[in-house]
């Protein structure tokens, strides 16, 4: 194969066998590819994602947490969504749909020819230019053709009902999902901004987004993650800045460059 500028790619696949032999073909068949990541899970393939903003994903279906089609899911909605080859086992139910829409996948155990295959395909679209972001296999794939499978794939989320607990001194203090207005990473802890007060829970972000109803609470940035309806407007700043104003209060918080699609307007 001819040699391509450094590109940068995460794996996750939750067992380290599959993920370590994946990792070792990758670098075989594309030695100037960058493995920015190898994510145990997909909730930290998911985090690993946003650090690095790798081109090419390689995600294990079957993940604790979120797995690879959510993980998929997501990375579809954003901006400028990677290029997505999942790897699943032999007779998974979502194998026919993948034949059917003809993106890019391999079973396991990975076979170097297969492999091979496909990442000759991603490099066509490369040399192409291509800006679909996740892409099909084939020349008439797009993101949107993907969302529409991932749809059909992913059962409906349902709104969590859990309240969210949170120590104030000697009380725990029980918080309706509903009642929250944003969450913040604060070093060790995540902040809740609730209808009430706020108050400091050890619950990372990155594990809240598994719990939560996604149409619901907004992922804006690393950082932060918001309740849709608490959202007065959205206020691009410059071509790369943008923030958001909350209803009846003063804060701006910060939209990443990732997220900006979020706010197409009518």
């Amino acid at each position: 194969m001819s040699r391509h500028p450094t590109l940068k790619a995460l794996i996750a696949d939750d067992e380290e066998g599959p993920r370590e032999q994946l990792r070792a073909a990758l670098l075989r068949l594309w030695p100037e590819l960058e493995i920015v990541a190898a994510s145990e899970n997909g909730v930290d393939a998911w985090d690993d994602y946003l650090s690095h903003e790798p081109a090419l994903c390689f995600l294990d279906i079957r993940m604790p947490g979120l797995s690879g089609l959510e993980v998929a899911k997501r990375m579809s909605e954003l901006a400028k969504p990677p290029q997505v080859v999942f790897v699943t086992a032999y007779g998974d139910h979502a194998l026919s749909a993948f034949e059917a829409g003809a993106v890019d996948y391999c079973v396991k155990p990975v076979e170097e020819a297969r492999l091979a295959q496909a990442l000759q395909r991603i490099r066509a679209r490369l040399a192409m230019g291509s800006t679909n972001g996740v892409v099909a296999a084939g020349p008439a794939g797009s993101a949107a053709d993907l969302q529409q499978m991932l749809r059909e794939l992913l059962p409906a989320a349902k709104p969590s009902s859990r309240p969210i607990q949170a120590s104030l001194g000697r009380e725990i203090k029980l918080i309706a999902p509903d009642e929250v207005i944003y969450f913040e990473s604060d070093n060790r802890y995540t902040r809740v901004v609730y209808q009430g007060g706020e108050a400091l829970i050890r619950t990372p972000l990155k594990e809240l987004l598994t719990q939560l109803d996604a149409e619901q609470f907004w992922q804006l940035h690393r950082s932060v993650l918001v309740n849709s309806r608490c959202i007065a407007s959205a206020v691009r700043v410059d071509e790369n800045s943008m923030h958001i104003t909350l209803k009846g209060r003063d804060e701006k918080l910060p939209v990443s460059r990732q997220f900006q699609s979020l706010f197409k307007g009518q």
